[in-house]
This record gives C-alpha cells, structure tokens and sequence, in this order.
C-alpha cells in the first residue's frame, strides 16, 4: 500500500519507515512529496492545536495527489506556561524556525518557575478521501535551566525525558528515537494501519 507523507523531511520519513516496517513488512510503501512532483504545495498551518494542522496538511496533500497521506505536527508543551509553546513551538520567538531564540525565550519564561515540567507531544493524521485518523505519541519530561549537548535539534538541548539524565541533545538518535513522542505515535499509527489493511483486504474480496 502506498502512502505519502506530507513532509520532505528524509530524517523523519526514515524514522516512520523502519517503524512500520518492523510491524508491516513488506506492506507500506512510504513516499515523499518531491517524489511525485518537482514542486510540492506547502499548505499554511493554521489550526489552533497539533491535530488541527496535521489535519490541514493530511487532506491537502490527498487532495493534491490522491494518494493516501499521513501528516504530523509536534509541538512542546510546558505545565507552567499553560501547555505553551504547543502549537506555536516552531515560530515561539516571533521569527520561524530560529530555534536558538526559541530556547531562549523558553529558558528566561521560566526562569523563576519551580514547575520545569513539559512533554513534547507528536500527533498524526491518516487521510484516504473518506477515512480520517489520528495517532498520538507523548514524551514527559522537564526543561532544565541552561542548553546541553550538541545533538538533535528544536528544544532538544533543554528537554531531559523523564526517568533519563541526558537531554534529547545529548543521545545518539537511536537512544532518543526509542523513547521519542514520534516513535510512540508512529506505533500507534501502526496499530491502526493493521486493522485499515486487513479491513481493505477484505471489502476487495
């Protein structure tokens, strides 16, 4: 079964990939937006939660292709700033994608807060034309008082999971890939895409 996932991120497509292949084999084929056009859309996220803008991009990108599509937004979401940055974690700064101005902004809102408790929260969409889903994946932890380590990206340097004492910046990406808020949505994606493919099997019979 083909699906497209509404992302050019190759990091990210390789992650699901090795995931739902462990627990279908030989039965997705993941594809990419620039493999199937030179210049793909790139739909405006403007829903007020994750779900919303996985939504968005899920349904753009069938409506575009036709083909089935999986999107996904995360967000980090900290207890003493309201769940904020959430949705808006990517621009928290004011300028989009400055990760370093975002940390910081991060790091000086909580300056004194006892409350350092977060979660980075991952959710997808799955969109045939009919059938919409959505998969969730959280990752708890808590947000130190200054940047640590060299790895990953976003907020990761300031993010420690919890039972863990290395931030996300600190692992190789296989020690943070098998606890991350995406592993985890990724899973239960799988777990639903096994009952969609049995499902499918049997209405063509």
């Amino acid at each position: 079964m083909k699906i497209l996932l509404a992302s050019n991120n190759k990091h990210k497509a390789e992650e699901i990939k090795h995931i739902l292949d462990e627990i279908l084999p030989n039965q997705i084929e993941l594809i990419l937006p620039k493999q199937i056009s030179e210049s793909p859309i790139d739909p405006e996220e403007t829903g007020v939660n994750l779900g919303e803008n996985a939504e968005i991009k899920a349904k753009a990108f069938f409506d575009e292709y036709k083909i089935i599509c999986i999107a996904d937004d995360t967000g980090l979401e900290i207890e003493a700033l309201d769940m904020a940055p959430g949705v808006n974690s990517a621009r928290f700064s004011g300028v989009h994608g400055n990760d370093k101005a975002n940390r910081s902004k991060v790091l000086d809102l909580l300056s004194n807060k006892p409350n350092r408790k977060a979660r980075f929260r991952c959710v997808f969409c799955f969109y045939d034309g009919k059938i919409q889903h959505f998969s969730e994946g959280i990752c708890n932890g808590r947000i130190i008082e200054e940047e640590r380590g060299e790895m990953g990206f976003g907020y990761d340097s300031i993010f420690i999971p919890d039972g863990f004492e290395l931030t996300f910046a600190e692992m190789d990406s296989k020690e943070k890939n098998a606890i991350s808020h995406r592993y985890k949505a990724t899973l239960n994606l799988a777990d639903f895409l096994k009952d969609y493919i049995i499902n499918s099997t049997q209405t063509e019979d």
